[in-house]
């Protein structure tokens, strides 16, 4: 492995705009706007108990993220994990990283006591739904809405 998956510093925050900037262009859903991305991160990075982000770092360059973030579940009758913002840098992907961030990010909802954990993905983004498979996520009947 010549990569090390860490917690996020504010001095990653412009490593971790350039991943997003990455991810919005997958994510149509989304739009990239640097500043609004810079005050997000800033917002997870000020909460370290109910959030988290974390970030491969290879070669003193931040390679990949992952971010979540514990919600109250009123099906579940406690607490859940949203995790959002898995990505690697085109250059390294299939070298585990995807894989280590999601256990690493697993790992820290866990430990804290989640009944489950929740992600949104691009339902046209066949590789990122094929690798969450891999990884024993199960797709659901829910879909998902938003109002802006």
């Amino acid at each position: 492995m010549n990569h090390v998956i860490r917690r996020a510093r504010y001095s990653d925050i412009s490593g971790m705009i350039r991943l997003l900037r990455i991810l919005f262009s997958i994510e149509t859903d989304f739009s990239f706007e640097e500043g609004t991305q810079q005050s997000g991160l800033e917002m997870m990075l000020d909460d370290v108990t109910t959030r988290c982000i974390l970030v491969a770092e290879q070669k003193q360059q931040i390679v990949g993220m992952c971010t979540a973030q514990i919600l109250v579940s009123t099906a579940e009758g406690g607490i859940v994990a949203l995790v959002e913002d898995l990505v690697v840098e085109d250059t390294c992907r299939g070298e585990g990283i995807g894989r280590d961030l999601l256990v690493a990010i697993e790992g820290w909802a866990i430990a804290r006591g989640v009944k489950r954990l929740q992600l949104l993905a691009d339902q046209k983004n066949t590789p990122a739904l094929e690798f969450y498979k891999k990884m024993d996520w199960k797709s659901t009947q829910l879909i998902s809405l938003q109002k802006k």
